[in-house]
């Protein structure tokens, strides 16, 4: 049987998106995956968290495509390349 504690507070652990609408960032490398570009995108917009990760729409000037993907995937462009 469930039950629902009443009066309860509202949660306020929801992650709080680090990129910017507008900021450019590049994908991640992962382990054993060769990035085939270092390619750059730009947020398009803020999307809302999935599996405790905020989403992001992203776009590249060399696709004519958006890309929907988890901020764990996404780096800042001004880091170095790994």
């Amino acid at each position: 049987m469930i039950r629902f504690q009443q009066n309860t507070r509202p949660r306020n652990d929801t992650p709080v998106h680090l990129f910017a609408v507008g900021q450019t960032v590049r994908m991640k490398s992962r382990m054993g995956l060769v990035q085939k570009t270092a390619e750059l995108f730009q947020i398009q917009s803020k999307l809302p968290v999935k599996d405790g990760s905020p989403q992001y729409r992203i776009r590249s000037d060399q696709e004519t495509h958006e890309r929907v993907t988890t901020e764990d995937n996404l780096e800042p462009a001004d880091n170095p390349a790994v």
